[in-house]
């Protein structure tokens, strides 16, 4: 298990190189071998904008709170070094099929409008579901979400282990476990690879970090350094 290869998702892009949740920093991520991209949405003004606090001021120089705001004045923030707070369609562009978009429902009723955004890429465009992931904190969400869309690829994200360990997620119909560093444990993984779910950790940064994951046996890692883990 030590050499296995780690699916690495770039987390909010390549967050230790770039505005975290910016166009500039998925395609950084990408270039940086990232095989997946992770980002967070929330539902602004009736558009599905990228970006991961509730609030502005930590990533932006904009104040509030994200769904109080108008798209327009949204748009008008910088995100970093020039960037804009992006919509997730724009996320989809930049990445055109060349890494897994792992979309994570952050803000209230984004399920709805994320499901319809990538059944419009898939219906219309010519995507697979295969291209997306969607996870979330929050699990009624998901369950939402494969309502409206059984095909969708479902991911759970947790920071404590379950009682029942993974069963809560083969449960929900879910694609992959998305686990907390603080709470992965070798039974833990054991118990969703037998349920035939994927594990997938967040997030990995440290070389020795890297070297435990691959010798638990997990399938892949969220990192803000891709190249660490592509290398």
């Amino acid at each position: 298990m030590t050499t296995s290869k780690l699916f690495c998702f770039g987390h909010r892009g390549a967050r230790g190189h770039e505005p975290e949740n910016t166009v500039r920093s998925v395609l950084r991520a990408m270039k940086l071998g990232a095989d997946g991209v992770e980002v967070d949405v929330y539902l602004a003004d009736g558009q599905l904008v990228v970006i991961h606090d509730d609030t502005l001021e930590r990533t932006t120089n904009g104040h509030g709170h994200v769904m109080e705001k108008s798209f327009t004045y949204l748009r008008t923030l910088d995100a970093g070094l020039g960037e804009k707070i992006p919509t997730l369609a724009e996320i989809f562009e930049a990445v055109n099929r060349r890494a897994i978009i792992n979309v994570e429902l952050k803000g209230p009723r984004t399920a709805a409008p994320v499901v319809a955004l990538i059944a419009e890429y898939v219906n219309q465009r010519g995507w697979s579901f295969d291209d997306f992931l969607v996870s979330s904190f929050d699990h009624a969400q998901l369950r939402e979400a494969k309502q409206f869309c059984p095909e969708l690829r479902l991911a759970p994200l947790i920071t404590k282990v379950p009682r029942g360990l993974a069963q809560f997620a083969e449960e929900l119909g879910a694609w992959s476990l998305h686990a907390s560093k603080r709470c992965v444990t070798p039974k833990l993984v054991a118990d969703a690879h037998q349920r035939g779910l994927k594990v997938f950790v967040y997030t990995i940064n440290e070389p020795e970090e890297i070297a435990a994951m691959r010798a638990l046996g997990v399938d892949g890692v969220f990192s803000d350094f891709p190249e660490r883990v592509a290398g």
